[in-house]
This record gives C-alpha cells, structure tokens and sequence, in this order.
C-alpha cells in the first residue's frame, strides 16, 4: 500500500471540524479555498497567532492522576504538532478545529506574567508548585520571540515560588541563567519529553519539536547545572516505540535523568480520527496492527477514559510495557527519589513583604 499525499512539517493530516459548532466547511475543497485565502498553499499551512486577554492564568487540575494540582499555560494549541496529543481536543473550546488548526491557530497570553503576580500576591493564595504547562508546551517555537515563559519564571523567582516544566524543546537552555537560581532554593523540577532515540521516528511524530540529540544535550546540560530534571516517555505506542524502553532508559540515566516516567498511548476525540488518517500517510503497511495493539491496552476501544486505568492501560501487552518499565527502573534508576520542592519561602517571603508595609 503506497502513503498518500503528506503534509510536511505538520502532525495533523487534515482538518478536522470542530464537534461544538453546527456550521463548518464539508470539503476538501473548502480547505483549500481557506488556505489560498491565507496566502498558503495546501501542503504548507501557515501558523497565526492570536493574542487572547485571559481574567486568571493559573488553573486548578481535577484529573487524581496527571501528578499536577495546579498549571498555567501561556500558549493555547501548539505548533510542535505531535500527532497523539490530548490537548488537541481542548482546541475545540475556543471554536478551533483538533486537526491542523490545534498547530496552526496558536492563543498567546502576552499578559500571562502580570497575571501570575497578581496570583502570587493574593494573601489568600498558598504555595504549590505550578506546573507550565499542563497542556501545551510553554517552549514551543514561537517562545523564541515572545519570551512569555521566561517571564513567568522571573515572576516565580522573584516570588520564591515553585515552579515544574515539562517541555519537548531545546529552547529551555535560553533560560539557564534563571533555572539555576531557582534551583539553587529548591524551587523548580523540569521533566523533559523523550519518545524515542530514533530521529526518523521523531520527525514523523513530532514533527516541529527539537531533534532527539538537542534533547538528550538539554538532558545533560540541566542536569550537570544543578536543576533536577527527569523524563517522560510519553506517550508509548505499540510497534511504534514500545520497543525502545530499555535503551532509552539506558541512555537518559547516563545522561543524568533522575527518573523515568510513562503513559500509554489513548487517541481521545477527535484524536483517534486523526491518528488513524497519519497512519494512513506515514505507515500505512503498519497501521491495522498498530490500531489493534492500541485497541487491546484499551479494552478493545482506542481510547479509556477511566481514571486512574487510562494512563497506563490494561491488557498483556500494557502488562508487557509496565514489566519492561519495572525491569528498566530496576537497572537504570535503583534509587530514585521524588523531588519535594520548596513551598515554605514563598510565604516567607509574603510576610517579609507584608511587614515592610
């Protein structure tokens, strides 16, 4: 079977109509006058960006098993566009579509910073870390030029607030300067995204994030800097990357990690549409067999929605994944332990304001 026609340089391969709105375009052909209309031609969709003035920035998560209480996210929709991510649905609650839209209409948040101070001054707010971000990355590539990430975390230093980031992109090194004073008081934790050692499968999953190398260097520049910094390979797809735990455990503990973490692949909404159509495009001699491997860590469906079983699956061969996690913590991270940051010197430092006045 020969792969269709690929979008290069977008995860996505298609427009997918938002579930919320009744009016949307029916055909291709509709696309592709929307894209003439914006000066693009159809296998280069170009990215906006959209400036929105959110009331309140930080965010409390319900979810019992994301490991976060609270996050703040800069940036809505993400231009890295990794084809399995969950936050595409969430696109959808600001009238954009899950597909090419989730990568191509990205919502910036210039007053993100102005609004964390206004949090962290409130005399009824008590410390916690806040993790940037829970939803799309807060170093996506347009953070190069607008520096809102950076931003915040001069707020959370000035603040003495704790701070987690979890980030696929090399960009974080721009702010060493500032990451090593935080971590000098114990106040931030950075998990860094890895899904793979191979650049081929990297690029077709991910196909705007940093190249495996910049983050294996980024793995090891923060670590030997004194941030404590740890990895997630999320999401694990069968006869995708499932193969590649044991190495790659391998290779980010001599890289200095200090620990490793996973989640199984679960194509939510829209998602299970749109990884089903870049299965399709990318490897379509593969794809019933991926789908059905999917589909047996779910119970026989592409997606579980129960708490606390949606993460990491259930079946022999989520059982096989969890046994090689086990076997590679084991041998790889036998003493790992937890980083409890620092929650006291924020309020410390409120009362010390506080008296000034």
């Amino acid at each position: 079977m020969k792969p269709k026609k690929h979008i290069k340089g977008r995860g996505a391969q298609e427009k997918i109509n938002n579930r919320f709105l009744k009016n949307h375009h029916e055909t291709r052909d509709d696309f592709l006058n929307y894209c003439l209309a914006q000066g693009e031609i159809i296998d280069k969709p170009q990215t906006t960006f959209i400036e929105t003035f959110p009331k309140t920035i930080v965010n409390k998560v319900t979810s019992p098993d994301v490991g976060m209480m609270y996050s703040l996210n800069p940036y809505q929709g993400c231009e890295h566009g990794c084809v399995y991510c969950y936050a595409r649905n969430s696109h959808e609650y600001w009238g954009y579509g899950a597909g090419l839209e989730f990568e191509s209409k990205i919502l910036v948040k210039k007053n993100a910073p102005e609004l964390l101070e206004k949090k962290l001054k409130s005399s009824t707010w008590k410390a916690y870390p806040i993790s940037l971000s829970g939803n799309t990355d807060c170093y996506q590539p347009i953070e190069k030029k607008l520096k809102i990430t950076r931003k915040l975390l001069e707020v959370f230093l000035k603040y003495r607030h704790p701070v987690g980031i979890i980030t696929k992109n090399a960009l974080i090194q721009r702010d060493l300067d500032i990451l090593t004073e935080l971590a000098r008081h114990n106040l931030v934790s950075v998990f860094l995204s890895i899904t793979s050692l191979k650049e081929e499968t990297r690029r077709i999953l991910e196909p705007r994030t940093a190249s495996i190398k910049k983050r294996l260097e980024t793995l090891e520049l923060l670590n030997t800097s004194g941030i404590p910094t740890n990895v997630m390979m999320a999401p694990i797809i069968p006869s995708i990357n499932s193969h590649e735990i044991l190495p790659l455990a391998k290779e980010i503990s001599e890289r200095g990690a200090k620990s490793v973490g996973y989640t199984i692949v679960r194509l939510n909404g829209a998602i299970g549409q749109l990884f089903t159509t870049w299965l399709e495009n990318t490897l379509p001699d593969r794809k019933d067999k991926i789908l059905h491997q999917i589909k047996e860590c779910h119970e026989g469906n592409l997606n579980d929605s129960e708490f606390g079983r949606r993460m990491k699956g259930s079946g022999n061969i989520a059982d096989q994944i969890h046994q090689l996690f086990s076997l590679a913590r084991k041998k790889y991270f036998p003493e790992t332990q937890k980083v409890h940051l620092n929650c006291h010197m924020h309020e410390e430092y409120k009362n010390g304001q506080l008296r000034l006045f």
